[in-house]
C-alpha cells in the first residue's frame, strides 16, 4: 500500500487525466477521427454543451480543452453561482486578452441548466464577440433546458455512462498507484455494479475502501468485507445480482398484470433497497411504450412527467411522482401491438435489405429529378376526400402489406382498430391500378 504522504491528494485528483490519451471512456467522441478529438486537434476551440449523466468526464474534458489550447480556465457552478460570477468571468477574460501576451479564456458552467434564461443570455454577446469560449455541462436534455439562442451557438456532445470494462480500467489505474488493495473477483464485480457507470462514485467508494483497508492492514478485499464496510445499503442495492433483476422483473410483470398494489410494493422495495430512482423512471418509460402503447398514449406522457418531476425535486419528494406513475400504468389498458409491430418491421428490414423507394414517393427538389419522374403522380392526401388518398400505395413496389400493426380491442386501440378497418375497406373498394416502375 502507498505511504500516507503519497495519499494526501484525493484519489480522483491523482487519477485525473493529464491528456486525452488518459481519458477512460467516451471514445465515440475522443477516439481518433471522432468529433471532439478533431476539435482538440484543430487548434481552434469552439463553444459546446457536454450532455451526460454524472461522473462521465464532463469537467475533465473541459479542463483538458483549456490545457490543449493554453487557455485560462474559469469554472462556474450554476447551482451556487449567479450574475456576479458571470461578470467576474467577463472581467478576467478581458484582462487576459489585453495582456502583453494575450491568452484565450474558456468559461466552463457546470449544471448550466440550473441558470435561468437571463443568466444564460448573459453569455451570448461575449460568445459572439469571441471574448471567451463557452462550455456548458448538463445532465438534462439541452433541447429543453438551454436557451435556443445559446444552444444555436454551441455544438452538443452526448457523453455516455462508463461501461463495466472502462470502470475496471479505473480500478486498475488506482491499483497501479498502490491506492487500493487487490480485490477478489466477486468484490470487484459488486463494486463495478454499484458504480453504475459513474466514475466519480467509483473513485469515492475506492477511497473509502482504501482508508478502511489500510487501517485493517488488508492485502486483499473480499466481497464479504466490502459489504461490511459499505453497509446495508450496498448489500441490498445489488445491481449486478440476481435479486435486483428479480425485483425489477416483479415490478414490470405486476404493472403488465394490472395489479396496482403489487406494482407499488415492488417499486418501494427497490427504492428502499437503494436502486437509483432514475433507473426506475427509465423502466417506467419502457413499460408505458412496451406494455400500454396506444391503448393509452397518456401513459407515456405521464411517465415522462414523472421522470422530470423526480429530476427537479430529487429524493424523497420526487419519488411520489414515480409512485403515481406506477399506479397509473398498472391500471391503464394494456397493448403490446406497437411493440410487436416495431419488432416485426425491424426483423423484415434486416431480412430483406433495401428495397427502392417507389418513384411517386421520391422527393423531387430539382428539375432534373422531376424530368426523371421523381414524385410523378403522387397524390396529396389533403386534396382528396376526407383527407385520404383511397387506393394509394406507400410500400415498396411488389411488397405485400405486411400487417405489422394489429391493434387490440382495449382502450384507445378499439377506436384505432375501427379506423384502420374503415381505411382498408376504402382502399380495397378503390382498387387502385398497379403502378409501373
Amino acid at each position: 500500500m502507498a505511504t500516507p504522504s503519497a495519499l494526501q491528494a484525493p484519489l480522483a485528483e491523482r487519477l485525473r487525466p493529464r491528456h486525452l490519451g488518459e481519458v477512460v471512456g467516451q471514445q465515440h467522441l475522443l477516439g481518433v477521427g471522432m468529433a471532439l478529438r478533431v476539435a482538440f486537434e484543430s487548434g481552434q476551440p469552439h463553444s459546446c454543451i457536454l450532455w451526460g449523466p454524472p461522473g462521465v468526464g464532463k469537467t475533465t474534458i473541459a479542463r483538458l480543452m483549456a490545457d490543449s489550447f493554453d487557455a485560462q480556465f474559469i469554472a462556474i457552478s450554476a447551482v451556487l453561482g449567479g450574475v456576479k460570477d458571470i461578470r467576474e468571468a467577463v472581467e478576467r477574460a478581458q484582462q487576459a486578452r489585453s495582456e502583453l501576451q494575450p491568452q484565450r479564456t474558456i468559461v466552463f458552467v457546470d449544471e448550466v441548466h440550473r441558470f435561468n434564461k437571463s443568466q444564460q443570455d448573459a453569455f451570448l454577446a461575449h460568445v459572439e464577440s469571441g471574448l471567451f469560449t463557452f462550455i456548458g455541462a448538463t445532465t438534462e436534455n439541452p433541447s429543453f433546458e438551454v436557451n435556443s439562442a445559446l444552444l444555436s451557438r454551441a455544438a452538443v456532445y452526448v457523453l455516455q455512462p462508463l461501461s463495466e470494462q472502462e470502470l475496471q480500467q479505473i480500478v486498475l489505474k488506482a491499483q497501479a498507484l498502490d491506492a487500493i488493495a487487490a480485490l477478489e473477483p466477486a468484490a470487484l464485480e459488486r463494486l463495478i455494479a454499484y458504480a453504475d457507470g459513474d466514475a466519480r462514485r467509483l473513485l469515492n467508494t475506492l477511497e473509502t475502501l482504501a482508508v478502511s483497508a489500510r487501517q485493517e492492514q488488508l492485502h486483499e478485499i473480499s466481497d464479504a468485507w466490502l459489504l461490511k464496510v459499505l453497509g446495508e445499503r450496498m448489500r441490498r442495492y445489488d445491481k449486478g445480482g440476481e435479486q435486483f433483476y428479480d425485483t425489477i422483473s416483479a415490478l414490470h410483470k405486476s404493472v403488465r398484470g394490472s395489479d396496482p398494489d403489487a406494482s407499488l410494493y415492488w417499486l418501494v422495495r427497490m427504492l428502499d433497497g437503494g436502486a437509483d430512482p432514475r433507473y426506475l423512471a427509465r423502466r417506467l418509460l419502457r413499460m408505458a411504450s412496451e406494455d400500454i402503447g396506444l391503448a393509452d398514449p397518456r401513459a407515456l406522457r405521464l411517465a415522462l412527467d414523472a421522470t422530470e418531476v423526480y429530476e427537479r425535486l430529487g429524493s424523497p419528494e420526487g419519488e411520489l411522482a414515480l409512485a403515481e406513475c406506477v399506479i397509473y400504468l398498472a391500471m391503464a389498458p394494456k397493448s403490446n401491438a406497437v411493440y410487436q409491430a416495431f419488432n416485426e418491421a425491424r426483423a423484415l428490414v434486416k431480412r430483406e435489405g433495401t428495397r427502392p423507394v417507389p418513384m411517386h414517393l421520391r422527393n423531387a427538389p430539382t428539375k432534373l429529378m422531376k424530368d426523371l419522374d421523381y414524385g410523378k403522380a403522387y397524390r396529396y392526401a389533403h386534396d382528396e376526400a376526407n383527407g385520404f388518398a383511397a387506393g394509394e400505395r406507400y410500400l415498396p413496389d411488389g411488397m405485400d402489406a405486411p400487417g405489422f400493426y394489429r391493434p387490440v380491442e382495449r382502450g384507445l386501440e378499439i377506436r384505432i382498430a375501427e379506423k384502420l378497418r374503415q381505411l382498408r375497406q376504402i382502399n380495397q373498394a378503390a382498387q387502385a391500378p398497379t403502378r409501373q416502375g
